[in-house]
């Protein structure tokens, strides 16, 4: 398998062995089950081909390898035949055996929700036996009874038959004797009933032929995850209300069971061994831990967790067995389990075992700055070593001067020392070194520095250092060198109190960010609307603080207008699947052909081009919605001048259609479909007021004139367009009162 988890190819492989002589298939059944060593069903058929051929002593073998992982009742069953089918001829002896395998069976996995048929055989099985006396029955009987009324108390899907069949068999047995035994049983019956129902909602999410694979995040694997989860919830809530052993006993199978189909999962052994230390069985605990290592030799993370848990109950050379195991391992060791290994033997052996090992593994291809900078501030926080800790601070020096962060930490052990003369000297030594794009973190910490500990004059000087150092590292370069209103609020913020309100502060970033860009957009708008929007566009850019200066733009060359008033004779061509829109035409209003973007905003309706013009430079291809409807919500568009049944497009191009401000006499400038500004006089405005209400009047008779649709639905949307129109103020189609009387006319 070129994937060594690849369950398709898996599948595949299990059924071509299926179909092969057991002893070429043994090698694809051990390469499957070195994969998937909790796969039931690859270790049930592979169980299956040897007893098909007899083959005993490797069913047994077997057997001993997967049934105490595997708890899945069909592999358990196969189990079961095996063992009445090797003593059925063996007599005496040969039942004994059988019913020896039936309690062990019964012990490890007769609390699952499909044990019921076991239940059932087992009892079968021992009504079998033969008795040659009284006391042969009378002991047959007994058993009989413990086994039933082990069943009826556990929630399986035959519960209630084993039930009846247990009332049956009392009654069969003696009336008298069965009604203080059924009594007794009954409550705990109807728990174990009840807990059933309950148990069965989480039971039927989990997918029983999974196979154990790595996560990887698909969503099958996820939530199988999640069922698991739900129902180790609910079984540690104890619903049966049963008592902590057997409480404890039901939360080791299921735990077992998830572990079957989770074995790649840490966080799932992790919970297990948990949960049995809070238990109080210390011991287990360690057992799974053990499991779990061997099923994930590469995880670091639950070799901690059990060094911890070994550490914690005063076994320390078992914990340090597993971190020496952990480091020495070339491909697992790395600088945490270095600073992780020297913290230990600080805790467990004192200070000169730990300055023992770092000097064993400070040359090591693994140990990196972060081991450095760990074990001096162990020198400088536990055996309070200064000296110590700065000469482990200035050998790592010689090997890490290029890495930002050795510094920094550097300079935080020297704060603490309050050495203001040494962390000067230190970020001079580095900032001389360091290239710009490295530096950056080092600035700033270093004028974080000069703000808390020196005086005007060097902070001041620093930050023009700082600003000269980084100018050439953005694109920004130019501008860099200048100040801004940042800086003192920069310089004059402590901790979480600033110089300044919040809206004061965004405002400088949203400013800071225009002045940075606004050469960039003043290209790019320009090159798509024209010089004159430039202003327009910034004015609404100013209104967002998250917008970026990578704008971009449609190809309006590829576009096509629709224009209802086109001349009579002028047609838009049909597009067809292979034709592209560059190559067609697009009409103006007077006719002819253009694909210039100037040509389009004039061939735009008056409200669709102002919407244009304050459209914002967005980044990607889809802009922030809310940001565009607040442009739209401050832009006072020109009003639309609705379409009316019976008027023609030459109507339509005769009219004059006023904008808002127009209307409410305002002087503010708007943009003509030519690109240029103008200002309404007074005398334009009355004259468009008068043409505007004589074309009302025009429209009121011609809609007067018009006999209504019979359609509902039209009558319901003119009554709407109505509806409408009288509210906002907009052109009308008439009058309500002569609206309504042609409504009435029309009903009567």
């Amino acid at each position: 398998m070129s994937d060594k988890y690849n369950v398709e190819a898996a599948e595949k492989l299990a059924n071509e062995a299926l179909h092969l002589p057991v002893s070429a298939a043994v090698p694809m059944y051990e390469q499957l089950l070195l994969t998937y060593p909790t796969a039931a069903k690859f270790w049930k058929q592979y169980v299956e081909a040897h007893m098909v051929e007899n083959n005993d002593d490797a069913v047994k073998q077997l057997f001993s390898r997967c049934l105490l992982d595997c708890l899945q009742i069909s592999l358990w069953r196969c189990y079961i035949r095996f063992i009445r089918k090797a003593n059925d001829k063996k007599g005496i002896e040969g039942q004994e055996e059988t019913r020896k395998a039936y309690d062990f069976m019964l012990n490890c996995v007769g609390e699952d929700i499909a044990a019921g048929p076991v239940w059932i055989e087992y009892i079968t099985f021992l009504k079998s036996l033969p008795a040659h006396s009284a006391q042969e029955e009378s002991q047959r009987m007994i058993a009989v009874r413990k086994v039933y009324q082990k069943a009826i108390v556990t929630p399986t899907h035959h519960v209630e038959q084993l039930w009846r069949d247990y009332e049956n068999f009392e009654n069969t047995v003696s009336r008298q004797l069965a009604k203080g035994l059924l009594s007794e049983y009954q409550p705990k019956y109807n728990s174990a009933r009840a807990v059933y129902r309950e148990r069965k909602k989480y039971v039927d999410e989990i997918d029983w032929n999974m196979l154990a694979v790595p996560p990887s995040g698909a969503n099958k694997e996820e939530l199988q995850w999640v069922a698991w989860k739900r129902l180790l919830a609910f079984e540690k809530e104890n619903p049966q209300r049963v008592d902590s052993m057997f409480a404890n006993k039901r939360m080791v199978f299921t735990y077992d069971q998830c572990l079957m189909y989770l074995y790649h999962y840490p966080d799932i052994w992790y919970d297990y061994a948990t949960w049995h230390a809070k238990s109080g069985s210390v011991d287990s605990a360690i057992k799974v831990f053990q499991r779990a290592l061997k099923a994930l030799p590469d995880s670091e993370l639950l070799r901690y967790a059990y060094a911890e848990l070994e550490e914690s109950r005063g076994s320390i050379q078992p914990a340090k067995k597993t971190y020496e195991g952990l480091l020495k391992d070339p491909e697992n060791t790395t600088a945490l389990s270095h600073i992780q290994f020297i913290r230990f033997l600080r805790r467990t052996e004192g200070v000169e075992a730990a300055r023992r090992y770092f000097l064993a593994v400070r040359n090591s291809p693994t140990c990196t700055y972060q081991v450095y900078v760990a074990y001096a501030m162990v020198a400088f926080c536990l055996d309070k070593d200064a000296k110590v800790a700065h000469n482990v601070f200035e050998l790592g020096l010689k090997h890490y001067m290029q890495e930002p962060g050795y510094i920094l930490e550097y300079a935080d052990f020297l704060t603490r020392l309050n050495d203001d003369r040494n962390i000067r000297a230190l970020f001079e030594r580095a900032l001389s070194s360091l290239p710009p794009e490295k530096s950056v973190e080092v600035w700033k910490r270093f004028s974080q520095f000069e703000q808390t500990y020196g005086d005007l004059a060097s902070m001041l000087k620093v930050e023009q250092r700082r600003k000269e150092a980084l100018s050439g590292t953005g694109e920004e370069s130019a501008s860099a060198l200048e100040s801004s209103l940042q800086e003192v609020v920069s310089r004059y913020s402590f901790m979480d109190l600033w110089p300044c309100s919040s809206n004061d502060l965004d405002n400088l970033v949203r400013q800071e960010w225009l002045s940075k860009n606004i050469k960039k957009k003043n290209e790019k708008v320009s090159l798509s609307n024209g010089a004159t929007l430039t202003d327009k566009t910034s004015s609404g850019l100013a209104t967002s603080s998250n917008q970026s200066t990578k704008v971009i733009y449609p190809d309006t060359s590829r576009m096509m207008v629709y224009d209802p008033r086109q001349q009579p004779g002028v047609s838009v061509p049909e597009v067809s699947n292979s034709a592209t829109l560059s190559s067609l035409s697009v009409p103006s209003i007077v006719g002819g052909t253009s694909n210039s973007p100037n040509d389009i905003r004039r061939a735009a309706p008056p409200a669709l081009e102002s919407f244009i013009a304050n459209l914002p430079a967005v980044e990607g291809p889809s802009p922030d919605v809310d940001f565009v409807l607040s442009i739209c919500m401050q832009t006072n568009f020109p009003a639309k001048q609705a379409g009316k049944p019976g008027t023609t497009s030459k109507q339509l191009q005769g009219v004059t259609v006023p904008s808002l401000s127009d209307i409410s006499g305002s002087n503010k400038s708007h943009l003509g479909p030519n690109s240029s500004t103008y200002k309404p006089t007074r005398e334009r405005q009355v004259a468009k007021r008068k043409d505007f209400d004589r074309q009302d009047d025009n429209d009121t008779v011609s809609v007067q004139s018009q006999p209504l649709p019979k359609d509902v639905f039209k009558l319901r949307q003119m009554r709407k367009a109505r509806a409408t129109g009288s509210q906002t103020g907009s052109a009308s189609y008439g009058s309500a009162s002569a609206f309504s009387g042609d409504l009435s006319a029309s009903s009567g």
